[in-house]
Order: C-alpha cells, then structure tokens, then sequence
C-alpha cells in the first residue's frame, strides 16, 4: 500500500523563471498573441506601476518556499511522485490529444518551451499501470501513453517543477495529464473524482509505500493563448486576484471539495483553467489542511503566482 505523504502546487512559466527574464519572455508572449489575433495585445497600466525593488521582494517569498518544499521532499523520499500538469500543444498537437492521460513509460527526457536544459527524468511504469487501471475500471477513460516523441515530454508544466522540486532526479514520476486548454476540458468535478480514483489506487498498490502528489499549473493568467480570447471578460494580462484568494482561502480552511464544486464556466471566465491540476491534487489529498501558502499577484509576471505544501499525517 503506497501512502500519500506530501502533497504540492504551483504555478509554472514566469512563476518558476527569475524575474530578470521576465521582459523578454513578455515579449514572446505578445508575439504569440499577435500571431493568434492579427493585434497587438492592449498595455496592461498595472505592469507600469510594479518597481523592479518590490517585484523581487515579493517574488522572493515564492523561490523561498519552493526551497521549502524542495527540502521537504528531500527528507521525506516518497518513492514516486505523481506529477499532474496540462500540454499546451506541445507533446501532443491540437487534433490529437488526451483530456486524461497517463506516460506509462519508463523514462523521460524534459525539453522545451520554459526550460533552458534539458532534465532526464524516471517514469515509475508499474505504478502508472495501476493508477491506469484503477482509473479506467472505474469509468475515467484514462489514455495511455506508452512512448513519447523522441522520449521528449515537451510540455511545460513537467520539466521545470521538476527541476525546482527534485534537481537531482532522484524520485521516479509518473506523469498525468489534464486537458486545459483546449475545449471541452474535464469539469473540476471531474478532476476531483480522478484525484480520488489516483489516492485509491495509490492505496492498493504494493510496489512502492510512499507517494507525493504535485500539481503543475495557474493561477490567474490572460496570455492570450487559452480559449475565449480576446473577447473574455478580462484583458490580457489581467490577474483576477479575488478569485484567487478565494481559492486559497477554501484551501487554507481544508475545504478542497468546495473548489471541486466551481464550474468550467468560472474557471475560463477567471483566467484558472490550469485550476484542474489543482483540484486533481486536492482530490487525492481531500480535505486537508496546507503546511504552506503563498500568493503574488506579479503583473510583470503576468499571472496570480500560487505555491502550496501538504504534508500528510
């Protein structure tokens, strides 16, 4: 029987780069966003009122407790970590892709977008066999993705947290994806369901006796490259940060089930479609209570940064 005993989130991209690449790696953005829409994106004046002195402070607590969280991991040694994230057409494309997906294989090379080396990962293929299983015998259509591209796992959300959480490789991964971006996308009550069917599975499995559960993703972010934009309710680069503070504030009380119950309505409408992995997570953990919490809404970093640790009785 594997337990659960840790439990992370964060936001990824410009959450897990310093700050000083922020101004080039806007700049991408907008390209893309120009690229998509034919238009530049209209200026954000929150960006211009953020000075480089405070934007360090405060980002300054978020690489702070990454640190934290490193550590932890690091004297906790679970024997796998189940790492769930979103693919932004980039191991997989826009006409084939999975809204739940599991790498079964056995190991794993991140390269990409966000990530200046690459990092060689280690799949843990029985574990995910039986997280598979438990998953789709009890009515989550599970895909199975036994060899990746080059053995690249390409997307984002993996190879960076990765890095921050376990520099040396040391704990084999099983990686799980969750459709964001890409229309439909699995309710949070959906999400929930399948962090619930994981912990299960988890619970039944003999291979290993440790497990950490990480979610790679959010908070509120306008890019420009999610569904419903430009003609949502926010601009580009907007951070609806009381939305966001909700959302801590449920996860702070130990209330994960009442994040489950948003809708897919609220979370594209809010910039938190990358939530999903969250309430994943939340979902293998139920309603615990969080070691850590920590928010920065950073406009020049576009996008509400979140950070949060469970450790496990």
């Amino acid at each position: 029987m594997a337990h659960i005993v840790a439990a992370a989130a964060t936001s990824h991209a410009f959450a897990l780069e310093e700050p000083s690449t922020w101004d080039a790696a806007r700049e991408r953005v907008r390209a893309f966003y120009v690229r998509r829409y034919g238009k530049a994106p209209p200026a954000n004046p929150r960006l211009l009122e953020e000075q480089p002195e405070a934007v360090e402070a405060r980002y300054a607590r978020l690489r702070q407790g990454r640190e934290q969280v490193r550590r932890q991991f690091e004297a906790l040694k679970p024997d796998v970590l189940v790492l769930i994230g979103d693919d932004q057409d980039e191991t997989f494309s826009s006409h084939t892709y999975p809204q739940i997906g599991i790498y079964t294989g056995q190991g794993f090379i991140c390269r990409g977008r966000h990530q200046a080396s690459d990092y060689t990962g280690h799949g843990a293929p029985d574990v995910a066999r039986a997280l598979l299983t438990e998953c789709v015998e009890h009515d989550i259509d599970m895909s199975p993705v036994g060899q990746l591209p080059d053995n690249v796992l390409a997307a984002h959300a993996f190879g960076p947290v990765l890095r921050v959480f376990d520099p040396e490789a040391r704990i084999p991964v099983v990686p799980v994806f969750v459709n964001c971006i890409h229309l439909p996308a699995p309710s949070p009550a959906r999400c929930w369901l399948l962090g619930q069917t994981i912990a299960r599975a988890l619970s039944r499995f003999d291979g290993v006796a440790t497990a950490a559960v990480v979610a790679s993703g959010g908070l509120s972010h306008f890019p420009g490259s999610y569904p419903g934009h430009p003609t949502g309710d926010f601009p580009y680069g907007h951070i609806v940060e009381d939305f966001d503070r909700m959302l801590l504030e449920r996860m702070a009380a130990g209330e994960g089930h009442e994040v489950a119950k948003l809708t897919n309505d609220q979370l594209l409408a809010n910039g938190e479609v990358e939530l999903r992995s969250w309430i994943t997570m939340l979902g293998a953990i139920g309603d615990a209570k969080p070691e850590l919490l920590v928010y920065e809404a950073i406009h020049s970093g576009i996008m509400g940064m979140g950070l949060g640790f469970w450790r496990m009785a």
